[in-house]
């Protein structure tokens, strides 16, 4: 089958997918969104699309290296897109997500993890794996709702020493950044309500993270 979109290449150093990267389009309709991701001089691309009335469209066959992650890192996986499955969520970036589109996205996560064996620690946003570049999928999005599916994670509350923050998201698979831009991304995706200066209620949940879901452990297969 020829897909629609042509970016896309094979997957370096002979990786197969053991990520999942969930992004918004930052685009204002998904037709315009389409074009883009199939536009050859764009160069970017992704494996599905889904549309806010749920509709999922596949663009990149899911053995190919979809262009959809640009530079970042999780864990030791420094080529991401060669490692990872990226879904493009239709959103202009400050809207909320329809109940159909996430419902559709449910669907397709348990499917994608089922067939690739991909553990829910590995379900991650395009911000953390790009904390310094990207917020999305933003601070609407409600990975607690995935987690409760066992489609991605979420932290038990918990106080710790600040001092373990840092550590903590590098053992879960956070990349080396300023450590401002390091509590904005995770914020965005476990704590969204929270403000200020790093808290012990931070710390907290990245070291239960940290603890549960250590990112280079054998069963991650990264």
């Amino acid at each position: 089958m020829i897909w629609p979109s042509p970016n896309h290449g094979e997957r370096r150093g002979g990786a197969t997918p053991n990520l999942v990267v969930i992004h918004y389009t930052a685009m204002a309709s998904c037709a315009e969104s389409r074009a883009r991701l199939c536009d050859p001089l764009a160069e970017v691309s992704a494996h599905w699309l889904i549309d806010l009335d749920g509709r999922t469209e596949q663009l990149v066959d899911e053995t190919r290296r979809a262009w959809h992650a640009g530079a970042g890192a999780w864990g030791r996986v420094t080529d991401v897109n060669s490692h990872s499955i990226g879904i493009e969520l239709q959103n202009a970036g400050n809207h909320p997500f329809p109940a159909p589109q996430i419902a559709a996205l449910e669907t397709l996560l348990a499917a994608i993890l089922t067939r690739w064996s991909i553990p829910p620690q590995r379900v991650i946003a395009h911000s953390d794996m790009a904390p310094t570049r990207k917020s999305d999928p933003g601070p609407r999005f409600d990975w607690r709702r995935l987690a409760h599916q066992r489609l991605s994670v979420w932290p038990a509350q918990a106080e710790a020493d600040p001092a373990t923050f840092l550590p903590a998201l590098h053992a879960f698979g956070y990349p080396e950044a300023a450590p401002e831009a390091l509590l904005t991304a995770f914020r965005l995706r476990f704590r969204p309500w929270a403000h200020g200066p790093l808290s012990p209620q931070d710390a907290g949940a990245a070291l239960d993270l940290a603890s549960r879901f250590p990112v280079d452990a054998p069963a991650c297969g990264a």
